[in-house]
């Protein structure tokens, strides 16, 4: 496409007066051509009478709170028109896309002769996004008391402005109960009172297909989900989930993509959902599609939460022992060199940053832009569209000394930890005649032994990256140190600590093993997309 600076654009404008005139009067500049400039602008809507940009701004919690808002195509504008309020509900506007023009036209009159006027017009820029406050305003709750005719507020009294001692938690304050939850929409609906269809019986509507219930439809994903304790593995995928697969796969893609999963699991039995992401570049939802076809899932046991290739029992061969799953999540103390607010890894979710549901819609179809239009008038010349990748990084599933894991919560395949040290660990011979439910192939302890190995790489880098915090004092400890588990390495920071029942307890040793806020959970999510 051609430069957007050269195109231009013809506008005509008419001198709108209040007086009748007679004769159309042609006013220098009312018809011109202006640069159409690549600028792009975002408009909002907003409902109400604007007099100070600055106040109006801060009702939508300021630049930044609206540039978020705008890198998310999903997420709502939020307006509250009490910002100080904590309890002021906010009003949310919807985005659009939008091809509209912000066109500045200045007239210029002579004081001597008003009829010498021109006028100066240019195209500031394109309006690609549009925010529309269409909803109604929900309920506010005001933080006030109301006794004998005289309201009195509580915003001094029940928010915590500063640090405060015992007694301004200890004066009595008037009691105020927000409500629990508000509307979960903001836009009126019709509810014609319909029968409930859960009052009524099974039998009265029999094998009617056509009948619509409330219930959400079973996903036709045809995975088969097989635990540690079952005798036999499957041999054969089910028939609906070759028929599902067939029934989408009409692209070129989608064949190559099948011909790649095949190549992938006969040159490896069993593969994790990241690791296949990071392969192949197919979108998720047919993924979940194609996986079913080629291999089970297994639910418990040392493969839990792993694609496993059809006919293929790991409980039976001890050279699976590569492909068993480590669960690893990264320790929180400060021993290992960061605090719980100074993580190396933020958490993906956080109960602090709560967003209602009101403030999320589905995200429609976008429509044409200016910015996309030919430069000059012919033939419409198609473009192919911009490949989209769906592949994950390698970092998703392989963890190599010196780099930091992607997310709090991780689920290695143990032959794709390329440390080794930790290979070393893996390659150690065992009672390899039993296959162990929670140690599989490997030794006891074994995996407690590479999370402790995976920590302190992390936490050497870490060090190497920050200064180091200050040195605690170190409370009496006994000098016994306990291995909980054959092959693990004493530490001196290990030790038990002395059962002194002390007020000033440290509490490293209990934040060590704490489930992270933001953790994937790999294993519960992939589950529900096919049940």
């Amino acid at each position: 496409m051609a430069d957007l600076r050269e195109c231009k654009m013809d506008f005509t404008l008419k001198e709108l007066t209040l007086s009748c005139q007679t004769e159309d009067a042609d006013i220098p500049g009312s018809s011109s051509s202006v640069e159409l400039k690549d600028k792009k602008l975002v408009c909002v809507e907003y409902p109400a009478l604007v007099t100070s940009v600055d106040k109006m701004l801060e009702t939508l919690g300021g630049e930044k709170a609206v540039s978020k808002s705008f890198a998310h195509p999903n997420r709502r504008l939020e307006l509250r028109f009490r910002p100080k309020d904590p309890f002021c509900h906010p009003l949310c506007g919807n985005r659009f896309p939008s091809s509209n023009l912000v066109l500045r036209v200045r007239r210029r009159v002579r004081k001597k002769d008003p009829k010498d006027a021109e006028i100066h017009m240019d195209i500031l820029g394109v309006i690609g996004t549009t925010y529309k406050f269409q909803g109604m305003a929900d309920f506010q709750c005001l933080a006030v008391h109301s006794e004998g005719g005289k309201d009195t507020s509580l915003y001094d009294k029940i928010i915590l402005r500063k640090s405060e001692n015992q007694e301004f938690f200890e004066k009595p304050v008037p009691l105020f109960l927000p409500p629990a939850i508000f509307s979960r929409l903001d836009c009126p609906v019709d509810y014609y009172y319909r029968p409930d269809v859960y009052q009524k019986s099974h039998q009265e509507f029999g094998n009617n297909r056509n009948f619509i219930g409330l219930n959400r439809a079973r996903r036709p994903h045809n995975a088969i989900f097989v635990s540690f304790t079952e005798p036999t593995v499957p041999t054969e995928c089910l028939e609906a989930a070759k028929e599902n697969w067939a029934r989408i796969s009409v692209k070129e893609s989608d064949r190559q993509a099948e011909e790649q999963l095949r190549k992938m699991f006969e040159s490896r039995p069993i593969w994790s959902r990241n690791a296949v992401k990071a392969n192949i570049n197919i979108h998720p939802d047919k993924l979940k599609l194609l996986l079913p076809v080629f291999a089970y899932y297994m639910v418990t046991g040392p493969w839990r939460s792993l694609w496993v290739k059809l006919g293929y029992d790991p409980r039976k061969r001890t050279d699976s022992k590569q492909y068993q799953l480590l669960d690893f999540r990264i320790r929180c103390s400060t021993k290992h060199g960061y605090s719980i607010s100074d993580m190396p890894v933020k958490a993906k979710r956080s109960a602090l940053n709560y967003s209602l549901p009101i403030t999320f819609n589905k995200s429609g179809p976008q429509a044409a832009s200016v910015m996309e239009l030919p430069a000059q008038e012919g033939p419409s010349i198609s473009r192919d569209p911009v490949p989209v990748s769906y592949q994950l990084k390698e970092a998703s599933y392989i963890f190599r000394e010196g780099m930091l894991p992607p997310h709090r919560q991780m689920f290695y395949q143990l032959c794709d930890l390329d440390v080794e040290s930790i290979k070393k660990v893996i390659e150690q011979k065992g009672d390899e005649q039993v296959c162990d439910e929670r140690d599989g192939w490997c030794r006891l302890g074994t995996t407690d032994h590479l999370r402790d190995m995976i920590s302190a790489m992390i936490k050497k880098l870490i060090r190497a990256q920050k200064p180091a915090l200050p040195d605690l004092p170190k409370k009496r400890r006994r000098a016994t140190p306990i291995s909980k588990y054959p092959g693990r390495d004493s530490d001196s920071d290990e030790e038990v600590q002395d059962d002194d029942k002390d007020d000033d307890e440290e509490e490293d040793e209990d934040e060590e093993f704490l489930p992270s806020e933001g953790s994937e959970n790999e294993m519960e999510t992939e589950i529900l997309d096919y049940m």
